[in-house]
């Protein structure tokens, strides 16, 4: 837990850094803005058809400039958002506008839909379960969709869309069949899918705090509490836009989804909206696990302090008795028997145990 917040220090310290870096600068400028995650930006191409399919990877920046594709569905996947040329060359082989390719290189965007009359710009995020202590961590995907095409550019390798490139090469299901559209569509599930990954962990992880609230608070619970309001809210943030995006999609023009393609993006309308109900439902009660909390806590003290008072209370006459009996008078009561001092600890005794008996049956003593 501790080890989270130098990270979290650092990625806000740099975040401010590139933002600075931004102000001045004319629209449209490239410049990356976020936190740099891989060593160097890997281009990666898979053209296709229902009965052929090429791969291709790019080492460099020139060998790219000369490709020319030949079959109907080309999927160019980026790898690493920092290097402003090869975004500059992609923008120039697709025609995009310097906007969204400054969208693309800010990685703190959230998820939204832009039309540009030839293609459709959508942006969404991947969250990853990073580490032993389950930090859930983000990634921009930003994707274009464009008549033939379609351009994915991700922030680091994730291998969420591994399963789809091996549906190409195996020509499974129709995703050669139907074109760019379904790819799209199933760039966009398997970031959907994720979510339920993502708050499936969330929602052990609440059960087993809310466990652990119940029974016996640790120190660190009230952390680990506001690590999940934390990681919530973030995605909150991602999934609440990301229903209107698929909303607008299935409410579009035939431009660029097929009718054959809409019930599919109903499809991953539904399991958003079951995403966020999933997510509603964990925020809720994480929301009373810190009233939990401070029940507990108070009960846990309330129960201590009875523990001291109890013992106080049943020592008291021992002091009381053994007070009287220290007084300075010259006559008193039992001091000049032999047996005085046994008859004043029998009952410091007999009190002690009476009291305890009594309190012990009002289960004060549990």
């Amino acid at each position: 837990m501790t080890s989270s917040k130098p990270n979290r220090s650092r990625n806000r310290a740099a975040k401010r850094l590139s933002l600075a870096a931004k102000v001045g600068l004319a629209p449209g400028a490239l410049i990356h803005l976020g936190e740099r995650k891989t060593e160097q930006a890997a281009i990666s191409l898979i053209e296709y058809g229902e009965a052929q399919l090429v791969e291709h990877q790019f080492t460099s920046l020139e060998a790219s400039k000369t490709y020319q594709p030949s079959l109907p569905v080309l999927w160019l996947n980026v790898h690493g958002l920092h290097e402003p040329d090869v975004m500059a060359e992609i923008g120039r082989r697709f025609n995009l506008h310097p906007l969204v390719l400054e969208d693309i290189l800010n990685t703190n965007q959230r998820p939204k839909i832009d039309d540009y009359g030839d293609y459709l710009f959508i942006v969404a995020r991947f969250f990853e379960i990073n580490g032993e202590d389950r930090q859930i961590g983000s990634d921009q995907v930003s994707l274009i969709l464009g008549p033939n095409f379609v351009l994915s550019f991700q922030e680091r390798p994730s291998g969420r869309f591994d399963p789809l490139r091996e549906r190409l090469r195996q020509n499974r299901g129709q995703i050669r069949r139907l074109g760019a559209d379904y790819l799209a569509y199933s760039l966009l599930d398997a970031i959907v899918d994720r979510y339920f990954t993502i708050l499936e962990d969330i929602g052990e992880r609440t059960e087993e705090l809310e466990d652990i609230m119940l029974e016996r608070p640790k120190p660190g619970s009230l952390q680990t509490l506001h690590q999940l309001k934390r990681e919530t809210l973030n995605l909150r943030r991602s999934i609440w836009p990301l229903r209107e995006v698929i909303n607008s999609l299935t409410r579009a023009d035939d431009r660029f989804f097929h009718p054959d393609t809409r019930p599919y993006l109903r499809d991953i309308y539904d399991h958003t909206v079951h995403a966020i109900e999933s997510l509603e439902a964990n925020r809720d009660v994480i929301a009373g696990m810190l009233d939990i909390y401070l029940s507990a806590v108070s009960n846990r003290v309330n129960q201590e302090v009875r523990a001291l008072t109890v013992v106080a209370i049943i020592f008291m006459p021992a002091t009381l008795i053994s007070g009287i009996f220290g007084m300075n008078f010259r006559v008193m009561p039992l001091l000049d028997l032999p047996t005085g001092f046994f008859i004043a600890l029998g009952m410091m005794a007999t009190l002690a145990t009476t009291l305890s008996v009594i309190f012990w049956r009002r289960r004060w003593l549990e």
